[in-house]
Formats: structure tokens, C-alpha cells, sequence
């Protein structure tokens, strides 16, 4: 049997697959809110469950956010359960996620960028692998969690516009 990883787009039907996973792979209860957006159509692209050999094993969920006239792919959440990881999963996930930002003309995005936990060595490398830089520390981002502080990191798609 191949090794075959496949996404699928989320519906009110598999939302409670999100749900799971999410209270497994993050440390953080999930609003309401959160699970609403991620239903919302112009996400669907940037919102999967992971799948191999047809088992949930993961998930990638994105908001879009337009400031000043920048858009901004914000990465929520990614994450794969402990026993798939080391199999390409997250790199593919993000590599979807990318592709699927870059293809994205309406809006365009400028950058996409997320918070890790500062105790995080292991992903803030996985994602500098992957073209992101880290910009800056957002102080106390988590609140319910210890270390509390997280770096912001962002890949940029097309270049500022400069005055």
C-alpha cells in the first residue's frame, strides 16, 4: 500500500474531526468563533484536514486579513499528530498552503505570517526552512500558557510597496 497524504476541504460535517485534532495537537481551547471562520468560503483554500492513508492525522486553518490595503495570509494553526510527523506532512501542508497563497488573485496576498512559541525551537526552524524570517517578539501573545511570549514570522510574496 502507497503512503498517500490527501486534504480535504472542511465542512460542517467534518468539523468535529478539526475539533479532535485540535484539542490533541494545541494547548489552546479554540473559540467558538474560530470554528465558524474557518467554515467561511473564501478560506477554503487555506483551511484542510490531513489525511494519510485516508486517516485524519492533521490540519492547517488560515484567516485572510486586510490592513491598509496589505493582505495578510495569517496562519492559525498547523499541526500533525506525533506518530505521522517526519513524514512530509507539515512540509506539505505548508507547501499547499503557499501555493494555494500565491495563486490567490482576488485579493493578492503580500505575506503570510504566524506566531511560535518562543519555546518552540523545533518549528521556528522547520518554518525558516521553509522562506520565513522572523520579525519580531510578541510579548504575553499567549495568556494561558507558559513561555507567554511568541516570535512572529513572515514570508513575503510580492515585495512592500515603497512610496
Amino acid at each position: 500500500m502507497s503512503n498517500h497524504s490527501s486534504f480535504a476541504s472542511l465542512t460542517p460535517n467534518n468539523l468535529g474531526t478539526i475539533r479532535k485534532l485540535n484539542s490533541v495537537l494545541f494547548p489552546i481551547q479554540y473559540s467558538e468563533k474560530f470554528y465558524k471562520d474557518i467554515l467561511l468560503p473564501e478560506v477554503e483554500d487555506f483551511c484542510k484536514i490531513v489525511y494519510y492513508n485516508d486517516v485524519p492525522v492533521g490540519t492547517v486553518c488560515c484567516r485572510l486579513e486586510n490592513r491598509d490595503g496589505q493582505v495578510s495570509l495569517y496562519l492559525m494553526t498547523m499541526g500533525i499528530l506525533a506518530p505521522y510527523r517526519s513524514r512530509q506532512l507539515g512540509s506539505t501542508s505548508l507547501r499547499l498552503v503557499l501555493d494555494a497563497a500565491a495563486a490567490h488573485t482576488k485579493p493578492q496576498i503580500d505575506r503570510i505570517y504566524l506566531h511560535v512559541q518562543i519555546s518552540n525551537a523545533e518549528a521556528k526552524r522547520f518554518y525558516e526552512k521553509h522562506g520565513f524570517v522572523q520579525i519580531g517578539v510578541h510579548e504575553n501573545y499567549y495568556k494561558r500558557i507558559e513561555p507567554h511570549d511568541a516570535w512572529i514570522l513572515e514570508k513575503r510574496l510580492k515585495e512592500p510597496k515603497t512610496e
